[in-house]
C-alpha cells in the first residue's frame, strides 16, 4: 500500500512538471513504470505540443517505435504535415549512419498526400534520404496521384495518409506584457476566450514596454524593449504553468520597437532602435544553447516594425528608417536557408508602427501611422501572389497595437489613438470582412504591449 502511495504521488507531481520540453521523458517513466494515466496524460501533451517538442533534445534521442508511435497519432496539434516531414528528417540526420535505414519505416506515418503539391517537388522530392530509399518515392508517387486525382476519386483512396488529423485543440489564453501606460509598467494580464475576461498574473520582474513578444516551447519570451529609462537587450521568460517568470541571455544588441517571432524553432529579434539610431540588424536565438547570434541585416533600418512568418518565410513590414524621416511602405522578406533579405511588394500606404498578424497563411498590416495620422485602415499580403488588398477598416484608429491570431480571428489589442493609450480590443473575421469590438477591455489602457496567444494551464 505504501509502495502504492508512493508511485501515485511520484505521478502526480510529474504530471504537474509536463512541458515541452520534459514530457517525453515524463512519458518514458510513465510507461517503463506502467503508469497508465501518466503515461495518457504524457502522450496527450506530447501530441498537443508536438510543435515544440520535436525541438528537444529528448526527441533525437527517441527510439524509432516510439517516433512511429508519436508521429502515426491522428491527434497531433500541427499547422501543417510539414512539421512532421522535418521532424522525421531531423530525427534521421541525428544518427544519419544507423537511421537512414529506417526512412520507410518512418515515411510509412507521414501523410504525404495532406502537403502542397509545392512542398512535395520543392522539399520532399529534394531530399536526399528520400531519393536514396525506393519506398518513400512511393509514397511521395502516391501523394503526387492523389493531387492529381478529381475529388470524387480521392475519397475512394484508401491509405492513412489521406487522413486528416483531428487535434483535440487546447483552451487558449491571450496574454498582454508590459506597455505604456503611460510609462513603461510590468502590469501582465491574460484574457480568458471561454470566460470572456480578464485575469492578472505575475508581474514582469522589471517594466519593460516596446518589446518583442513570442510563445515558443511553451514559454513566452519578452524581448528587449524601454524600461522607462534605457533601451535594453535583456529577455525574460515566462513559464504559464509555474506562473513565474525567469531571466534568459541577453540579446547582442539594445533594441526597442522591435519585432519578434519564430522561425525553424528560432526566436528572430528584428530592427528596432537602439536609443541613438533605427536598426537594420537581426538576431536568432536558440533555446537549446540559450544564446544569440547575427544574421544577415535587412536591407533597410526599421524601428517600429511589424513582423509575421508565412510559409517559412520571416516578413518585416513597414517601421521608420530615421534616415529619410518618413514612415515605410515597404516590406521584405528573410529566407533563413539562403540567410538572404529580399524585398516584395509595398503596402498601399506607408505604416509605421502597425500591428502585424497571420492569419490563414496571409499577412495583416493593421493601422499604424503616417507622421500625425493614425490609420484604422487594414491590408493584408498574399505570398502566393505577391499583393496586398484592402480589407475592412478597424472601428478605431490605432497604432503600436498588439496583434495575433485564434480560433481564426484576428485580434487587435490596445494601442494609442494619437491622443491616449487604449484599453480597448477588437476583432477582424475574414469570412464576414468585418470587425467587432471586444465587450470585455484590458483592465488599463497600454500602447506598445506584448500580446501573444498560449495554452490554457491545464
Amino acid at each position: 500500500l505504501q509502495l502504492q502511495d508512493v508511485k501515485r504521488t511520484c505521478c502526480e507531481f510529474l504530471e504537474s512538471q509536463l512541458h515541452p520540453i520534459n514530457c517525453l521523458g515524463i512519458r518514458a517513466f510513465a510507461d517503463m513504470h506502467a503508469c497508465t494515466d501518466l503515461l495518457n496524460k504524457a502522450n496527450t501533451y506530447a501530441e498537443q505540443h508536438f510543435s515544440d517538442v520535436i525541438l528537444s533534445e529528448e526527441f533525437l534521442n527517441l527510439g524509432v517505435e516510439q517516433v512511429c508511435s508519436l508521429i502515426s497519432s491522428d491527434k497531433l496539434t500541427i499547422a501543417s504535415e510539414e512539421k512532421v516531414f522535418e521532424a522525421v528528417i531531423a530525427w534521421v540526420n541525428h544518427d544519419k549512419d544507423v537511421r537512414q535505414e529506417l526512412m520507410a519505416r518512418l515515411m510509412e506515418h507521414v501523410r504525404l498526400p495532406l502537403l502542397s503539391r509545392e512542398y512535395l517537388v520543392q522539399r520532399v522530392e529534394e531530399e536526399t534520404l528520400v531519393k536514396n530509399s525506393s519506398a518513400c518515392k512511393d509514397y511521395l508517387i502516391e501523394a503526387m496521384k492523389y493531387h492529381l486525382l478529381p475529388t470524387e476519386q480521392r475519397a475512394l483512396m484508401k491509405s492513412t495518409r489521406t487522413r486528416l488529423r483531428t487535434p483535440v485543440s487546447l483552451p487558449k489564453l491571450m496574454m498582454v506584457v508590459g506597455g505604456q501606460a503611460p510609462k513603461a509598467i510590468r502590469s501582465v494580464e491574460c484574457y480568458d476566450f471561454k470566460e470572456e475576461r480578464w485575469h492578472q498574473v505575475a508581474e514582469l520582474p522589471s517594466r519593460r514596454c516596446r518589446a518583442g513578444m513570442v510563445y515558443m516551447g511553451g514559454l513566452v519570451f519578452a524581448v528587449g524593449g524601454f524600461n522607462g529609462s534605457l533601451r535594453v537587450r535583456t529577455v525574460d521568460s515566462y513559464d504559464p504553468v509555474k506562473d513565474q517568470w525567469t531571466s534568459v541571455a541577453n540579446m547582442q544588441d539594445r533594441r526597442s520597437t522591435l519585432g519578434a517571432a519564430v522561425l525553424n524553432g528560432l526566436l528572430y529579434a528584428v530592427g528596432g532602435f537602439d536609443g541613438s539610431t533605427g536598426l537594420s540588424s537581426v538576431e536568432a536565438y536558440n533555446m537549446k544553447t540559450n544564446e544569440w547570434y547575427h544574421v544577415a541585416p535587412m536591407n533597410t533600418r526599421r524601428s517600429s516594425v511589424g513582423v509575421g512568418v508565412v510559409g517559412g518565410m520571416l516578413y518585416a513590414v513597414g517601421g521608420y528608417d530615421g534616415a529619410s524621416r518618413q514612415c515605410l511602405s515597404t516590406v521584405e522578406c528573410y529566407n533563413s536557408s539562403t540567410n538572404e533579405w529580399t524585398y516584395v511588394a509595398e503596402m498601399s500606404t506607408r505604416r509605421s508602427g502597425a500591428g502585424v498578424g497571420v492569419l490563414n497563411n496571409l499577412l495583416y498590416a493593421v493601422g499604424g501611422h503616417d507622421g500625425p495620422l493614425v490609420r484604422k485602415s487594414v491590408e493584408v499580403y498574399d505570398p502566393a501572389t505577391n499583393t496586398w488588398r484592402q480589407v475592412a477598416d478597424m472601428n478605431m484608429c490605432r497604432r503600436n497595437a498588439g496583434v495575433c491570431a485564434v480560433y481564426g480571428l484576428l485580434y487587435v489589442v490596445g494601442g494609442d489613438d494619437g491622443s491616449c493609450n487604449l484599453s480597448t480590443v477588437e476583432y477582424y473575421n475574414p469570412t464576414t470582412d468585418k470587425w467587432t469590438v471586444v465587450s470585455s477591455c484590458m483592465s488599463t489602457g497600454r500602447s506598445y504591449a506584448g500580446v501573444t496567444v498560449i495554452d490554457k494551464p491545464l
